[in-house]
This record gives C-alpha cells, structure tokens and sequence, in this order.
C-alpha cells in the first residue's frame, strides 16, 4: 500500500459491504478513489443491522442455554469486557435476535399424559382455530406444517378424559376435516436449542 499525502475534499457514509460494521468510507468526487477508515463509532441502528459476528454467536449459544447467566460471567467465557458483552447483548435484544428470556418449565407431575394432535384441515386459514387452542392450557405447542398435515397440536393433559374431551373440541371445529392422535410413550432424543 502506498503512502497518500494531501488535502480533498470528502463526503462519508457508513459502508455495510464492508466486514468491519465500524468503517467508514470516505470518497472523493471520483469513485475509484475510495477511502475506509476504521474504528468510527457507528449508531445503534448501525450496529443492529450488522451481521452476527462470532461473538454475538457465542453469546447466544450461551444464553439460549443458560440465560440467567450473570453479564461478568458471560464476558469472562467470551473474552470480552464486561461492557462490550453488555452493549452486544443490548443490541441483540434491540435487533430482535433476542425475543425474551423464558422458564424452561420441566415435567412437574410423571403421570403428565403428552400426546400430539394431528390436524388436517378443510381450508386455510383455519379462522378461529387457533384462538381456540389457544384458550385450552394443555396446548403447549401449535406448528403448521407443510404435507398431508396442516397443524401438529402438541399437548399435555393429566388425563385420558381429558385428552378426549380436546380431542373432541378440536373434531367438532367447523374447519377440521379430520384428525388422529398419537400419544407420545417416551422421548427418546431431546436437545436444548443450540
């Protein structure tokens, strides 16, 4: 690289193309003459927008985990600051890559009957229906899929009663056309997200 000396006039902008989401490019009024300079601060919005780096994975990787980790705890592990890891945890939140932080609630009760639902449907949307799982506290997880299923409705109940009086709930829904459940015996693999 070869030394430039002078004086031009510049205009700056923030260049996303580039792998450092600091730099800053600085033109003059011919394109090919194009300057970056690093380590410029960049706004929030800036930062959000970035890519993930390496340590904004760590990062989730660790808290998808263990997300009461203390920040000191979480900056020790990935090598940085404790303000660094707090700001990139702040801006993950800001940028959505964080939704929340939830209980992972374990089986209270081993007589807990888990069973799955299999829905087929008359048409989508199926208007109402959801709004209808949704008021029943068993339902503890509704995916639409694509195939010959429409809705995988995954369940909890105390009882067989109860899984049949759902069960019936859901037959009787003016958009179902048929359905079959599958009572889950064990799990056999289970993985925490990753």
């Amino acid at each position: 690289m070869s030394e430039w000396t002078g004086t031009f006039t510049a205009r700056a902008r923030f260049d996303p193309s580039k792998s450092d989401p600091r730099s800053i490019c600085l033109f003059d009024t011919h394109p090919e003459n194009r300057f970056t300079l690093f380590g410029m601060r960049s706004s929030t919005k800036e930062r959000a927008m970035r890519e993930l780096d390496q340590k904004d994975r760590e990062i989730l990787a660790i808290l998808s985990k263990e997300a009461r980790i203390p920040l000191k705890t979480l900056a020790g592990r990935i090598g940085l600051s404790r303000s660094a890891t707090g700001e990139r945890v702040a801006n993950l939140e800001k940028s959505g890559v964080i939704r929340g932080y939830r209980a992972d609630i374990g089986q209270i009760d081993s007589n807990i009957i888990r069973a799955m639902i299999l829905v087929s449907l008359k048409r989508t949307p199926a208007l109402g229906l959801l709004d209808e799982l949704a008021r029943h506290a068993e339902v503890r997880r509704v995916s639409s899929v694509s195939g010959q299923l429409d809705l995988i409705v995954e369940v909890e109940v105390p009882t067989i009663d109860r899984l049949n009086r759902l069960r019936n709930v859901l037959a009787t829904h003016e958009t179902v056309e048929d359905l079959t459940t599958a009572i889950v015996l064990r799990r056999d693999i289970e993985r925490e997200n990753a």
